[in-house]
């Protein structure tokens, strides 16, 4: 059974922080590539930072370079998203996803085929 279960989500003043975390089981849980997408009202899903489960390796988003940093605890499989110097912009619907993709460009950019995606946590920056 696959789930992703967000948590960590809150209503926080701008410049302030928060951090979310996300907890996989089942398949998810090995994925290849686990990360963060956000969405506000009105708008298109963006892909905010992903992390390869072996590499490590990290991609971000333009608009969170240097404000946001993604890791993982590979033992607890879960991975987190903490969130500095937040920003009203950054309000939005939080979503954890995983797939078997590459974590780069592309998996933030593209609704790639096989991924999975939890319920959401909501982040509101006033």
């Amino acid at each position: 059974h696959v789930q992703l279960v967000e948590s960590g989500g809150g209503s926080v003043q701008a410049g302030r922080s928060l951090t979310l975390s996300c907890v996989l089981s089942g398949d998810a849980a090995s994925s290849r590539a686990k990360g963060w997408f956000r969405q506000a009202p009105g708008e298109e899903r963006e892909g905010v930072a992903c992390i390869s489960t072996l590499a490590g390796s990290t991609s971000y988003g333009d608009s969170v370079k240097g404000r946001f940093t993604i890791s993982q605890d590979n033992a607890k499989s879960t991975v987190y998203l903490r969130m500095d110097s937040l920003k009203p912009e950054d309000t939005g619907l939080y979503y954890c996803a995983a797939d078997t993709w590459q974590c780069g460009g592309s998996w933030l950019r593209g609704a790639l085929p096989g991924r999975y995606w939890g319920q959401g946590t909501q982040v509101t920056v006033s």
